[in-house]
């Protein structure tokens, strides 16, 4: 009878425990899944401010100084001449700043080029700061995500610049590959590493932030005179496929 009693008290108790862990793991989906809407709405409630104060009030003032120099060219055009020149100079200004926010929703060298061309491009920008970028990628890689290139983009262009700023190395080398059903990135430097409080900081936050949001990993290993390496594992399950 005791041994009965114990062996349905261990099954309640395993029970017990298993839910125990499904709640745990369900909280932690439930937070991460708050946490990539909060951050979708952060960045639509950036964009929104970016249009509606920025844009938009350039464009209502392009519609009145055009409408003023239209009345200006038959009494005085080189007034109007002055007025249509400024307006050509906001007018660039406006568009360098669409640029800037279409650049922040989507580099437009991963439609350009793809992301391991994309990723060389912005490599080579390091050459006049005296770092050199190896890269190491398969000669073609397959349609990838939309989502999983600019995270891939986006935390190589993090990583790089953590090298190029706290290293101290002359070289680095970036690694992409694919493994079951995922993309791999690594950067690895032999430099002086990053000091402690860098560990923690917004880049690399943001950088396993953005892994985590695809439900990948980024892994981020540093020790004084040892050099960084960064780690990445996308799974490229989720999200559309580029056509």
């Amino acid at each position: 009878m005791l041994r009965d009693i114990a062996l349905q008290a261990g099954i309640a108790v395993h029970a017990v425990r298993l839910t125990a862990e499904l709640q745990s793991a369900n909280d932690g989906l439930r937070e991460a899944r708050e946490h990539l809407v909060t951050s979708r709405e952060e960045e639509r409630r950036r964009l929104r401010r970016d249009l509606h104060d920025g844009l938009g009030p350039q464009f209502a003032g392009f519609t009145l100084r055009l409408d003023a120099a239209r009345n200006l060219l038959r009494e005085d055009s080189d007034a109007a001449d002055r007025l249509l020149e400024g307006l050509s100079q906001n007018a660039q200004g406006a568009v360098s700043e669409i640029r800037r926010l279409v650049y922040a929703l989507r580099p437009p060298a991963l439609d350009d080029l793809g992301l391991a061309a994309a990723l060389r491009q912005h490599a080579a920008q390091y050459a006049p700061t005296g770092l050199h970028v190896s890269i190491d990628t398969p000669d073609s890689l397959p349609p990838l995500p939309a989502a999983v290139e600019v995270a891939a983009y986006r935390i190589t262009q993090e990583a790089l610049a953590n090298v190029a700023r706290h290293s101290g190395a002359g070289s680095c080398k970036l690694r992409i590959s694919l493994d079951e059903g995922a993309l791999c990135l690594e950067v690895e430097d032999h430099g002086r590493g990053l000091p402690a409080e860098r560990r923690s900081g917004v880049g690399l936050q943001s950088m396993r932030e953005r892994a985590e949001e695809l439900g990948g990993v980024c892994l981020v290993e540093s020790a004084p005179g040892s050099g960084t390496s960064v780690r990445v594992r996308l799974p490229l399950s989720n999200g559309e496929r580029r056509g």
